[in-house]
């Protein structure tokens, strides 16, 4: 039973007063703006072009986190998260449990109907056979640790299969059995083949998953490592960059560097043919390949001089984050860098990593790494909480809700704006109707208006903020 209390006109005036100054002091939500002809809301051409956003920092060329400070992170990174693989810390041998652990953790075999390229349904049969591929019970008791080098980008899979598979029939975008990609140079340990004989189980240092064994070179931990080590290098700091073409060495031709990826070279380029071509106007670089019998070999390939590399990570400066984001502007969205493209977590990842900065490859693992300085939200943090940290945002903080990363870029009139490899977004337009862009690319947009429904928007919805570069006004720690 309740109880009537009855209030004075003195008590209600006061009530109200009390009640509109705590709405005025909610931050305000650019929840609405005009609809443009290209659909993207609160987007103009100019905001297309990195130097807009460069040109409105302070100090943007300053370094804001120096190599020492990048190396003792990224070693962190290997101590505290899980997600990560140290292959020079497993053992010499590795057992079954191990193994087995590995594969399937990854992932169980679906139990729901999946659909192929064709829509067509994926018949169980079919499934079951994909899951015996993994040959869990030959996974021998204990096995020698074995070491590769992946020669060319290749595909990591959730099972050692080819085949895409998707849950819906008008939806081939998400390859359900699409992991991640690995790319040239990369070192990994193989732990596993399929049944079949056509693939291997890897740990590569950030996924464990199943890449086709015509992708990997096989070597001495000593020549695998030791490929990592070598100096001096050239670091890949465009999007993609293809080796120069040649007709000697098909291996080594055209081959695609995507950025992040450091290669060996040659100290001195000597008055002699490299793949049939004079080296004097090219970085003579070392690859590795894989031999007839699937052993490492390593060869010489050309680097043009004018291709987008530099002779060590760029240095960590708000305009390099900027830059080196925009590279990827308007590249196909890529789910587990399916398209030759990347997907959201990928993006971020080799835009740090062209910085040397490395981080854990999905958002479920980014946006928690113990390694990394992360403001954590959940649902005790009240609009005002989260307003309030949107606010404070700075270039190169990372934004997540569940499943997807933003990468922040600047603001403008105290709106902040990110770029983000992103399927589409959807946002209340100023009639008040919901709008649906479908986009499938890196792309920039405001961060306030974004919605994931008609109910909740995008900052509603936030789990964390995570800053690579830390914030030095506050004690370092992993939360904010």
């Amino acid at each position: 039973m309740m109880r009537l209390q009855l209030l004075t006109p003195m008590t209600v005036l006061l009530r109200f007063v009390s009640f509109w100054a705590c709405l005025c002091a909610l931050p305000a939500i650019a929840d609405t703006m005009p609809k443009p002809a290209h659909g993207v809301i609160g987007v103009e051409e100019v905001h297309l072009d990195p130097e807009f956003w460069v040109s409105r920092l302070d100090d943007a060329e300053r370094v804001v986190m120096m190599r020492q400070a990048i190396e003792e992170q990224n070693a962190r990174l290997f101590e505290l998260d899980s997600s990560m693989h140290d292959l020079r810390k497993l053992p010499d041998t590795l057992p079954r449990d191990y193994v087995t652990a590995l594969v399937e953790d990854l992932a169980d075999p679906p139990s729901g109907t999946m659909f192929d390229e064709g829509g067509k349904p994926v018949s169980m049969r079919t499934v079951k056979a994909i899951a015996r591929n993994r040959n869990l019970d030959d996974v021998p008791t204990a096995q020698a640790t074995r070491y590769g080098l992946v020669v060319h980008r290749a595909d990591l899979r959730t099972f050692p299969t080819s085949l895409r598979v998707f849950r819906s029939t008008g939806n081939t975008d998400i390859d359900r059995f699409q992991e991640s990609a690995l790319f040239p140079g990369t070192p990994v340990v193989i732990a596993h083949e399929s049944g079949d004989g056509e693939w291997w189980f890897v740990i590569a240092p950030r996924y464990a998953a199943w890449i086709e064994k015509q992708h990997v070179a096989e070597g001495t931990s000593a020549d695998v490592l030791g490929y990592v080590d070598k100096s001096p290098y050239r670091v890949i700091t465009g999007a993609t960059v293809d080796t120069v073409f040649n007709p000697e060495q098909p291996a080594v031709s055209e081959l695609q560097l995507d950025m992040g990826v450091r290669v060996p070279v040659f100290a001195e380029a000597l008055d002699a043919p490299v793949n049939g071509q004079h080296p004097y106007s090219a970085h003579v670089i070392e690859l590795p390949v894989r031999a007839e019998e699937g052993e490492l070999r390593l060869l010489p390939a050309l680097l043009q001089k004018n291709s987008d590399t530099a002779a060590d990570y760029l240095p960590m400066t708000r305009a390099n984050i900027i830059r080196q984001g925009f590279k990827f502007l308007g590249e196909r969205y890529g789910w587990g860098h399916s398209y030759n493209g990347r997907d959201c977590s990928g993006f971020v990842s080799e835009v740090y990593q062209s910085m040397g900065a490395l981080m854990p490859r999905n958002t479920s693992a980014q946006s928690v790494s113990p390694a990394l300085q992360a403001r954590l939200f959940n649902a005790d943090d009240g609009q005002k909480a989260r307003i309030d940290a949107v606010r404070a945002l700075d270039v190169g903080d990372l934004v997540f809700i569940p499943g997807h990363v933003m990468m922040v870029i600047g603001n403008i009139d105290g709106e902040p704006y990110v770029i983000h490899d992103t399927t589409g977004i959807s946002y209340r337009s100023d009639g008040g109707e919901m709008a649906r862009v479908s986009l499938n690319a890196v792309s920039v947009t405001p961060l306030l208006p974004l919605r994931v429904n008609e109910t909740e928007t995008y900052v509603d919805r936030m789990t964390s903020i995570v800053k690579i570069v830390p914030d030095t006004s506050k004690e370092a720690s992993p939360s904010l």
